[in-house]
């Protein structure tokens, strides 16, 4: 198996940006893929601490996807990361697997998702319960192509990742930090 590379760019978007680029997508004849409710749970130990990884749960109705995700440094605002995943058949065994291997659930974030294909590139914009956010995904060309026709140029790039904002506008509990609705 070779590293999958995930290439993107998330912006965060306040509430006229949001309805607008729903708007743009529209018009520009973006093929809508759908929309969904996530439950993500973040498990971690001291490897991937030490490694700046994640090992995330997410849960989007009847399907649950294992991801093991480590980014790649650069100096740019697009975000390279290394990306394994496998769809899971049972959410709740998989938990009890983790937590009985050394994991440790330390955060959980919900998310609203709408995906539309745009040319190459797949444009998703979130709701989390801090604030709505757009992401940008395909490679490089693509990015920049789909950034243009959104007019996004002048976005607010957000740089940080969905898990970093729950650290810092979740509610902590104990050792676990929630963003829910």
């Amino acid at each position: 198996m070779e590293n999958r590379i995930e290439t993107e760019k998330k912006f965060r978007l306040n509430n006229k940006q949001y309805e607008e680029i729903c708007s743009v997508l529209q018009n520009l004849g973006a093929e809508f893929l759908g929309e969904s409710f996530e439950e993500n749970k973040l498990f971690t130990n001291e490897h991937l601490r030490q490694d700046r990884a994640i090992l995330r749960l997410r849960k989007t109705g009847e399907k649950a996807v294992l991801t093991y995700k480590k980014r790649i440094q650069n100096q740019f605002d697009i975000k390279h990361q290394i990306e394994y995943e496998t769809i899971v058949s049972d959410a709740e065994a998989i938990e009890k697997i983790l937590e009985n291997s050394g994991f440790v659930l330390n955060l959980v974030y919900e998310k609203r998702r709408k995906t539309w294909k745009l040319r190459g590139a797949e444009v998703v914009l979130d709701e989390l319960p801090f604030g709505f956010f757009m992401e940008i995904e395909g490679n490089l060309t693509a990015i920049l192509e789909a950034e243009a026709l959104l007019g996004a140029e002048d976005y607010e790039v957000e740089h940080e990742t969905y898990p970093n904002l729950t650290l810092k506008y979740g509610k902590k509990e104990g050792n676990l930090v929630q963003a829910r609705f």
